[in-house]
């Protein structure tokens, strides 16, 4: 009997987590663990734990999923990790896998995409749809520019959204796990690289470039 995938699940929302695991399990041929957070995921890869693919959230609190990427690779160079998002890839998929990630999945990926997607991973395949490897084969290709916002860090551009969306610094150190000051740098390293002057510039932009879900 061919023993079964081990699939680590890293979500914050226990109802995302449990229909992925509804959806994983149902095959026969993978069993799931969980974590919350990308803090509890680094925790749970160490020596001795058996996981052939982590399915990691992109939008956490704490340390987000791509912040976290860079450390689990560090601690596992061969996990393979797939990256899952609310947003739509343009946004993400091309980011992440410019990071070293396996893969990168929406949350609208229909069950039996994700299923093909952990089966690929696992046997050291990098997933990609046809969309994103149409936009990673016009970026190698230069047949456009690079959009402004990929100057920026993980972290500066989950901000740009966030500023973007409406939301005051207070509001987004709250959510980032944040102090105000740390955030109010991070917002003029962003209007700094991207020759902005206010948050208007910034919500203009994000609204622009359909950076919000």
């Amino acid at each position: 009997m061919t023993e079964a995938l081990q699939v680590l699940l890293v979500d914050d929302h226990a109802v995302v987590r449990e229909g992925l695991r509804a959806i994983l399990e149902a095959s026969g041929e993978i069993a799931c663990i969980e974590a919350d957070s990308a803090e509890q995921a680094i925790e749970m890869i160490g020596p001795g734990m058996s996981i052939d693919v982590m399915l990691l959230d992109i939008s956490l609190p704490g340390m987000s999923g791509l912040d976290a990427l860079a450390e689990i690779h560090r601690l596992r160079p061969r996990l393979p990790v797939l990256l899952l998002s609310m947003h739509p890839e343009e946004q993400y998929a091309v980011r992440a896998l410019r990071m070293g990630a396996q893969g990168y999945l929406s949350k609208s990926t229909p069950s039996a995409e994700v299923l093909h997607a952990v089966k690929s991973a696992a046997r050291g395949e990098n997933y990609i749809s046809r969309h994103v490897a149409a936009m990673v084969a016009q970026g190698i290709g230069g047949e456009s520019k690079s959009p402004a916002h990929e100057t920026l860090s993980n972290r500066e551009f989950e901000i740009l959204r966030m500023i973007g969306s409406g939301k005051s610094v207070s509001e987004i150190a709250q959510i980032q796990g944040l102090s105000v000051k740390t955030v109010s740098t991070y917002r003029e390293r962003i209007l700094n690289k991207m020759e902005f002057n206010n948050n208007f510039d910034i919500i203009r932009y994000v609204l622009q470039e359909g950076l919000l879900e």
